[in-house]
């Protein structure tokens, strides 16, 4: 990429001002190491980078499911470090929609009462919820299996679920860890498209991948390696993505300072404070 900041075109829907988040393991490792970062309203942005190279980290502190050790992080113009324990759940169930590789749904509820499930901590009629359900279903394709358990439906379908629960409060912002990792691949391209429909209709997106073909789908690309930025490449002439120059610039030694074995150990943390990887 050039060395040039570039300026938004839009509004920002999260702001990551020089960001870290550090796990005090057997000596600490900075899973997140000094990131800033802007994804303009509306906008497409997937990560990318190794095992262990703060993926799964970043996306957990822009979803308010855990904390910076330093930095400062603005979702929708908020301050999350300025919000209570209780706003920040209530900035997540309402703003931000989650979808997860291993689809986190709770096995002994049906596709419809998984997707109800965000709507019940808020102020809503049961047969309003329900309709909605219907109608977030059919918009995936699945409305003719409201009633089934998730051991009744396919991968693809499961994470279809798990599409529709996101969108269930009508969320800003969307953002999805490894989201085709379980797939094959009609259906990470079926899955793909879905989030490239939900994008065109104003949804910012924010979508963690080991795949390029992935990747692809999105507007702009942010390259991770060593909890830092490496690169931000954009693949469509729109700018409402950006890094300040600085944050590119590699830590000195950080190679050296954060050893692989601990940073794979730490961002393992990150995934499993989010709850991926273990059934509700």
């Amino acid at each position: 990429m050039s060395g040039e900041r570039q300026t938004l075109e839009t509004a920002s829907a999260v702001a990551v001002e020089n960001v870290r988040r550090t796990y005090h393991l057997a000596e600490p490792v900075h899973a997140i190491d000094g990131v800033s970062l802007t994804l303009g309203e509306g906008s497409f942005t997937a990560v990318m980078g190794p095992s262990g190279s703060g993926k799964s980290t970043l996306m957990n502190l822009i979803g308010c499911l855990d904390t910076p050790t330093e930095g400062e992080i603005e979702v929708g113009g908020r301050s999350v470090s300025a919000l209570s324990d209780t706003e920040r759940a209530h900035l997540r169930g309402t703003e931000i929609g989650f979808v997860f590789q291993t689809f986190n749904l709770m096995p002994r509820l049906t596709a419809a009462e998984n997707v109800t499930l965000p709507m019940v901590f808020h102020d809503s009629v049961d047969a309003d919820r329900q309709q909605r359900a219907r109608t977030l279903l059919e918009r995936v394709g699945l409305g003719d299996r409201l009633e089934h358990l998730p051991s009744e439906l396919s991968g693809g379908q499961r994470q279809r679920v798990a599409v529709a629960r996101a969108l269930a409060n009508d969320p800003t912002l969307v953002l999805a860890d490894e989201p085709t990792g379980n797939l094959d691949t009609e259906t990470e391209a079926e899955i793909m498209d879905l989030f490239s429909d939900l994008n065109d209709e104003g949804t910012t997106m924010l979508v963690v991948t080991h795949e390029r073909e992935v990747a692809e789908y999105a507007d702009h690309v942010v390259h991770l390696l060593d909890g830092r930025i490496e690169d931000l490449e954009h693949l469509d002439e729109a700018r409402d993505v950006a890094v300040p120059d600085s944050a590119l610039e590699p830590g000195p030694d950080r190679r050296r300072r954060n050893d692989s074995g601990s940073r794979a150990d730490a961002e393992a943390r990150a995934e499993a404070e989010s709850g991926e990887g273990t059934d509700p």
